[in-house]
């Protein structure tokens, strides 16, 4: 009496009760489950008519969980990788470009917290900005530490 196997829309339901998933993911994970005669497409059509994928709701999510920690390259790629279009990502990419300096000193400071005190330190702290998805001039004016760039994060943080 117990459930042998979840429909197609179940899998999809499931999925999205976890967290919001792009209608590109939704088709990447459920395409091995297709069974003869299920329309994929037209089930997807049917959940985003209802509201149930929503691809602006993908976006809010991804910029919560990771403006934080990341920089803007890293979150507007994994924003294309989840299929989203160019404007959405446009869009995000320019709200977090904003917050750009304060959000790489955070991670900076939570990280590391003292400027490099010799050059290959400081080499080691580029490249974890870098890999962070924060820019090489991003990352200059972190290390470089000069009063006029952190001035106006401390003041919006006060």
């Amino acid at each position: 009496m117990g459930f042998a196997k979840l429909s197609l829309k179940g899998r999809a339901l499931k999925l999205l009760g976890q967290r919001e998933h792009s209608r590109l993911e939704l088709e990447r994970k459920l395409a091995p489950h297709v069974e003869e005669g299920e329309d994929l497409g037209a089930m997807l059509d049917a959940l985003e008519q209802r509201g149930f994928i929503s691809a602006q709701r993908v976006a809010e999510s991804v910029l919560h969980q990771k403006a934080a920690r990341f920089g803007t390259a890293r979150v507007v790629q994994e924003l294309r990788n989840k299929g989203l279009d160019d404007g959405l990502v446009r869009a995000a990419a320019e709200q977090l470009r904003a917050t750009e300096l304060q959000r790489a000193l955070a991670v900076w400071r939570q990280r590391f917290g003292a400027p490099p005190a010799t050059p290959q330190e400081r080499l080691k702290q580029m490249r974890f900005l870098a890999a962070r998805g924060f820019g090489g001039e991003i990352a200059s004016k972190v290390l470089r530490g000069r009063s006029e760039d952190w001035d106006a994060g401390a003041e919006d943080e006060g």
